[in-house]
């Protein structure tokens, strides 16, 4: 019986992490074996754009074979590959790995170049175990979303896809930043329909787009107009309105805290206790028995005695 392959064409069934993620133009995934024994890899020519890994671990190796010869390639950490899946790719894979991958369709670049002032971008420079610590540093803050996608933000996960997108096309693709877009902030207006926009979503998965979009402008830019104007991403500010409300909620109410989660938009009420916790120090039950303004005792089920002593 012929191995399964996954559709990067990898050997399924040696995979001891396999994860994957979606956003707008990217799909995102984590491979890593302990498995030194891999095979090869092939994958037929397509037209589903590009695929750049980022290694996270040394030790691989590929002896990749081009139409009229072959050549080795060793990771270290933070080592990147760039291919074209118009290609034919095959490749022997030598000892184990641990890789971050994006696959970046067509509509991605027809995007980019939509939302840039430069010239038009239609793929990136091939390049096989170059040393790129910026973008190795850029994808292991998404290895999170991508091992509990259930509790991944989408305005994270998009702000992210769209980072690491600019990275790649002024690094591989020629393209350079708008210079007035590097350190201008946001205008009043904009600044203040952003927030506005946030905040009365809090409990929604909202996306870059939406919010780029209603200040029309360009997601790349307006993430970095956003950081200059508040010192924080959009995300990071939306999870600081969302621990603020939970704060209100947990200090004058007797609400359940798996309630206060949904309330504020977390994913469930783990994913409220790691945020808060990391923001205040404090998990949500400890931080409500300290500042309450009514002293109280959390069951297993966030329900509380009716004894008041304040």
């Amino acid at each position: 019986m012929a191995a399964v392959t996954d559709s990067l064409g990898c050997m399924a069934g040696k995979l001891h992490h396999d994860q994957e993620l979606a956003c707008t133009g990217m799909r995102l995934y984590r491979k890593r074996t302990a498995d030194a024994a891999l095979g090869q890899v092939a994958t037929p020519a397509s037209d589903r754009g590009y695929l750049v890994g980022i290694s996270l671990t040394p030790g691989h190796t590929r002896r990749i074979f081009h139409p009229h010869h072959a050549s080795t390639h060793g990771f270290e950490t933070s080592a990147v590959y760039v291919r074209n899946f118009a290609d034919d790719y095959r490749a022997d894979m030598l000892g184990a790995f641990d890789f971050v991958l994006l696959e970046m369709a067509p509509s991605f670049f027809a995007r980019a170049t939509d939302e840039r002032l430069g010239r038009r971008v239609t793929g990136l420079e091939c390049v096989t175990g170059l040393q790129d610590p910026v973008l190795a540093h850029l994808a292991r803050a998404l290895l999170p979303a991508l091992a509990r996608p259930a509790e991944a933000s989408g305005l994270f996960v998009d702000q992210m896809a769209t980072v690491i997108g600019t990275h790649l096309l002024e690094q591989y693709g020629g393209a350079t930043a708008p210079a007035h877009a590097k350190r201008q902030g946001l205008s009043r207006v904009h600044e203040r329909r952003a927030k506005e926009l946030l905040h009365s979503r809090l409990q929604d998965d909202l996306s870059v787009s939406d919010i780029a979009d209603a200040c029309q402008l360009s997601r790349s830019h307006f993430i970095r107009a956003f950081r200059t104007s508040t010192g924080k991403t959009p995300h990071q500010w939306l999870q600081a309105q969302r621990v603020e409300k939970a704060q209100g909620l947990l200090a004058t109410t007797r609400m359940p805290l798996a309630e206060i989660a949904a309330e504020c938009g977390f994913a469930d009420q783990s994913h409220f206790t790691r945020v808060f916790a990391q923001a205040m120090g404090a998990t949500p039950g400890a931080w409500r028995r300290e500042h309450c303004n009514v002293v109280h005792r959390d069951t297993v089920d966030g329900s509380f005695p009716t004894t008041r002593v304040r």
